[in-house]
């Protein structure tokens, strides 16, 4: 009963809030190039359903190659920076710039020198979504409990012993959290880039279709390409919750339902 309430709620918010910009658009009578009612949004979202979806399968396309590139580097690099303190020591700092630096301000000079737009997409949305995977994961490597360590090191364990049962397990909960911060970021990254990157290109994201609804005042147009991805962003953060239960449920307090 608890999680059908927990279930309803939000979704009870969320029609009052849809049905009080409905009554408030056509009461006050706002044209629908200034604010659209949601029932309009619908309906141009129904009747641009085919470009809309080519374009968001697009951004769909950038943001998850995107992440799987942040994951298998951020993972990798956290690994060996967990091995050496030197490397870290050296190698730090370049990630973190690469974290503090707006992307929309360098995805014009990646837009430059990488002639394939997709690629340049592509490395835009791994710059936002790289360093929360690899800070997340040092700082798991590093968690392990100093006894936990010490027994280890009592019993001779090998190398890989080291790794598989114990650092990767203490690191797992900090590398899902890192996952569900940068599945969000990705999006954004993608979306940023694309703004950036405009129509250019065969291939066009939802943001394109955001900026040419703008130039032709098609108000319902932009709110209908971002109810996409708003919802897009809330499929990435649940999916990845859901992942991250399954992989912490049993055992760890960050995997339990709230």
């Amino acid at each position: 009963m608890k999680r059908l309430t927990d279930a309803l709620l939000p979704a009870g918010v969320m029609v009052a809030l849809l049905l009080a910009w409905e009554v408030l658009v056509r009461v006050a009578e706002i044209p629908h190039y200034t604010l659209p009612a949601p029932s309009l949004v619908l309906q141009t979202l129904w009747a641009n359903a085919a470009s809309l979806a080519g374009s968001w399968w697009f951004t769909l396309k950038i943001t998850f190659g995107a992440l799987a590139l942040a994951v298998a580097g951020g993972v990798l690099v956290a690994s060996v920076f967990a091995l050496s303190r030197p490397l870290e020591r050296a190698f730090l700092p370049v990630a973190v710039m690469l974290q503090v630096t707006p992307v929309v301000a360098v995805a014009p000079l990646i837009l430059i020198y990488v002639e394939s737009t997709t690629a340049a997409l592509l490395l835009c949305t791994w710059i936002t979504a790289f360093f929360p995977i690899l800070s997340n994961t040092v700082l798991g490597l590093r968690a392990a409990e100093p006894g936990h360590r010490d027994l280890f090191r009592l019993y001779r364990a090998t190398p890989w012993q080291r790794l598989r049962l114990l650092l990767v397990p203490t690191a797992l909960p900090y590398f899902a959290a890192g996952l569900k911060i940068s599945g969000g970021l990705s999006l954004i990254g993608a979306v940023t880039a694309e703004m950036v990157a405009g129509a250019a290109g065969r291939e066009t994201g939802l943001a394109s279709r955001i900026l040419e609804a703008s130039f032709r005042t098609e108000t319902p147009k932009m709110f209908a390409a971002l109810v996409l991805l708003v919802l897009t962003g809330v499929a990435i953060f649940w999916l990845f919750d859901r992942l991250s239960h399954a992989l912490l449920g049993r055992w760890h307090p960050t995997g339990s339902p709230n």
